[in-house]
């Protein structure tokens, strides 16, 4: 018989060299063979080629497993054994998640009281993102607007009322009309009373629910129909004797568009509300407090941002009404008027890098802001927030500079006026951070069983007040409260 053709050279690599005769056995001080490596061995004689085995190119049916470091040969493999399906987040738990999953979290070292408080502070969030979104509007939708406001001008907007709505220390509002995705909008058309030189610093704050948000700009003629009063270089003389009286020309005046529209400024809000101070005091500081809170926290935000506010006084914040409540909603407190407006700081400024990112000067201007609200009769009258009132007016405007709160703690103060801890906690207990933990954890529960009730009962929906409660418990801590608490009682 001819002989069978040779065998096919294989080319091999290095580390896949066959072993040298009388090596076939691995010794104890032997390492291990590389992790992905393949081993080749020669067949024995009754499994070569032309006796029955397959030929050494033809791929094997069953792909072998290569061997890892820790597997070494004639070691059967270990079985993988199975992972446990991770546990759900409480980010992610609902009323209908598989009892499985709800099996695993009760068998967490935290237990049945941990999930649960993580379960609350998880859906404060969720209520927080979602009437913040109330108030302000999807970003998505206000990014569309400003790309559909770019380049026009007066002649693509609607003035609703010649006459300002609104005027600050610094500009005038006007109401003007704009259509969007087919249906009107109502804007704000901010017209300086100087060169506004803070654009850029103002279009790059991004969306905060006490900055006033800019949505576009223009400069152009400004409409006849719209009455400025007192603009720099209006007042012309009249015409001479004999000649035509001509109208004389509208002046170019650069112009802001804003999304929120000002009913009034909070010098407004304290002139016209004297008598309702010293009728209804408790519900007027209440007011004052939630006003204040808009402001630090507004405040906070330019300070994250290396921005300071422009001129900080009672005439710069503005006042917008919020969306109107159904029929229903409206009750004691729109009687009273006191409904709940939000505050706005609309002047600012980029703080230098080699600048402190706020001096002494601008946080005695802060002070001094923050004091603005409380007429000088709120000495004379007394209400659940009048003693915190004057104490932390005191604390505000301390001659020493290294006395005065910050504006941090400033807020943290009006929080506590508003929503407690009150001084009547520890009156039956010593003040500790168990107390406070479990203080704040049963606050969470019972402001979220609020909200359930209020939806499922008369149908109401939360505004910007339950709004700033949400903001307050889901990010104050124990250690955070008794640092207020000390300050303030």
């Amino acid at each position: 018989d001819p002989l069978p053709p040779p065998l096919p050279k294989k080319q091999l690599q290095r580390a896949e060299s066959l072993p040298e005769p009388g090596s076939s056995h691995r010794y104890h001080g032997d390492p291990e063979p590389r992790a992905g490596s393949v081993l080749y061995s020669i067949p024995p004689p009754h499994l070569r080629l032309g006796e029955g085995a397959p030929p050494r190119n033809r791929p094997s049916c069953a792909p072998k497993k290569p061997l890892t470091k820790s597997q070494s040969l004639g070691e059967p493999l270990a079985r993988s054994s199975p992972q446990p399906a991770p546990s759900p987040s409480l980010k992610e738990l609902t009323f209908g998640t598989a009892d499985g999953e709800l099996g695993q979290l009760l068998e967490s070292p935290a237990g049945v009281c941990g999930v649960v408080l993580g379960c609350q502070e998880a859906s404060l969030a969720r209520l927080s993102a979602h009437m913040q979104e109330e108030l302000l509007g999807p970003e998505e939708r206000q990014q569309l607007l400003e790309a559909e406001l770019a380049g026009k001008r007066w002649a693509a907007l609607r003035v609703l009322d010649p006459q300002p709505c609104c005027q600050s220390g610094d500009a005038w509002y006007f109401r003007v009309g704009f259509t969007f995705q087919h249906s009107q909008l109502q804007l704000a058309a901010k017209v300086p009373k100087l060169c506004c030189s803070s654009l850029g610093v103002q279009s790059s704050l991004g969306t905060h629910c006490s900055i006033q948000h800019l949505l576009s700009r223009f400069t152009d003629h400004l409409p006849r129909e719209l009455v400025l009063p007192r603009i720099p270089g209006k007042q012309s003389q009249g015409p001479s004797r004999g000649e035509p009286a001509c109208p004389a020309p509208q002046p170019v005046l650069q112009v802001l568009l804003c999304a929120e529209v000002p009913q009034q400024t909070l010098a407004d809000f304290v002139k016209g509300s004297q008598s309702l101070h010293r009728t209804s005091p408790g519900h007027y500081e209440r007011l004052g407090c939630l006003l204040l809170l808009q402001l630090c926290m507004g405040l906070e935000h330019l300070r994250g941002q290396n921005v300071a506010q422009g001129d900080l006084c009672p005439e710069n914040l503005l006042l917008v009404q919020c969306p109107c409540p159904p029929q229903s909603q409206q009750g004691q407190k729109e009687t009273l008027g006191l409904s709940l407006p939000r505050l706005l700081i609309s002047s600012f400024f980029k703080v230098q890098e080699k600048q402190r990112p706020c001096s002494s000067s601008q946080e005695q201007e802060q002070s001094r802001g923050l004091t603005a609200p409380s007429p000088p009769a709120a000495a004379e009258l007394n209400s659940i927030y009048s003693a915190g009132l004057r104490r932390l007016a005191t604390l505000l405007l301390h001659r020493d500079p290294q006395q005065r709160v910050s504006i941090e703690q400033a807020r943290g103060i009006l929080q506590v006026l508003l929503w407690g801890p009150r001084q009547e906690l520890f009156a039956r207990s010593r003040k500790s951070l168990t107390l406070l933990r479990g203080w704040l954890e049963l606050k969470r529960a019972l402001l979220l069983l609020r909200f359930a009730e209020k939806a499922a009962g008369a149908g109401l929906s939360p505004g910007l007040e339950e709004w700033l409660c949400c903001q307050y418990f889901q990010g104050a801590t124990e250690h955070t409260l008794y640092q207020v608490t000390q300050v303030l009682y």
